[in-house]
């Protein structure tokens, strides 16, 4: 394996995207592009053509359980956007694809086999000057029928409990000062927690060590370099979370996707949920 190759096929590059232009504007369901952000405001600005504008916090979260969408939300959703359990779906996003990747999770947890990210995201794409427009995209509605769940990719409360006392890995990947307890949540958002510190026995190594400076993932052996450096070779189950599951989410595609550690798994939950549980266990400091 060259220092290039990933463990899947599942990241396309903005020339690739930039070539399949016409097709993803096409009615026919066989390719979407969709970009996911925390909101739609930067989409209706400037987005990629053919692109459909996927709202993470509205669209691809139940707003009343803070939970992802139902089975049949998210065949109902990708539905409605003209988007079949058969179609290629590229999906990229802001912030380097944080909820895009969360999208990415979420479309392998209800089993969508053909589905990539835009490697560098939304802010890749509008730097190198790619194509843009304000069009909305509109596709022919059509029928989803999604497999799943996949339970083996997805951590609860209980998942987390069993990893401090087996002693399993868990990656927090949110900043040092939030792993510390210095802070809730990165500066201008909202801090979803009362407690702050982070889950015992968790090592913090930051969402933003698998990306370059442009966004992109870094090459395969950057990224096994990487956490090998913390004792992660995926011989166990290793558990990834951060503070609303959109981080951990772009660390479980690095180590999943890309790496091919398969009993990698997602904690969406995350700090929202873990500090806000009263008596679960919590330590503050670097802890590394």
């Amino acid at each position: 394996m060259t220092a290039e190759d990933y463990a899947k096929d599942v990241l396309v590059s903005a020339d690739w995207v930039e070539d399949h232009l016409d097709d993803f504007q096409r009615d026919d369901a066989n390719l979407r592009l969709v970009e996911v952000d925390v909101d739609t405001e930067a989409y209706e600005e400037a987005h990629a053509p053919g692109a459909i504008g996927f709202n993470w916090e509205t669209q691809l979260q139940d707003q009343t359980r803070r939970d992802i969408l139902e089975k049949d939300e998210f065949e109902d959703l990708l539905g409605s956007h003209g988007i079949s359990e058969d179609s290629t779906v590229v999906l990229y996003g802001d912030n380097s694809n944080w909820f895009a990747a969360y999208a990415y999770w979420q479309f392998k947890y209800y089993g969508h086999e053909d589905v990539k990210l835009l490697d560098g995201g939304r802010e890749y794409w509008l730097n190198n000057d790619y194509p843009t427009t304000a069009e909305v995209s509109d596709f022919s509605k059509t029928e989803y029928n999604a497999s799943g769940p996949r339970e083996n990719i997805r951590a609860y409360r209980e998942d987390v409990e069993k990893a401090i006392q087996r002693g399993i890995p868990l990656v927090d990947v949110r900043s040092p000062e939030e792993f510390s307890g210095e802070i809730l949540a990165p500066p201008g958002l909202q801090e979803t927690a009362q407690r702050g510190g982070h889950v015992p026995g968790a090592k913090n190594i930051s969402w933003a060590a698998v990306t370059n400076d442009d966004g992109t993932f870094k090459n395969f052996d950057e990224l096994k370099e990487l956490y090998t450096e913390h004792d992660i070779d995926g011989d166990e189950t290793t558990i990834a979370y951060c503070r609303i599951g959109e981080r951990s989410s772009v660390a479980w595609f690095a180590l999943h996707e890309l790496l091919g550690y398969e009993d990698t798994i997602n904690y969406d939950g995350s700090w929202t949920e873990w500090g806000n549980l009263v008596d679960a266990p919590i330590e503050t400091g670097s802890g590394n």
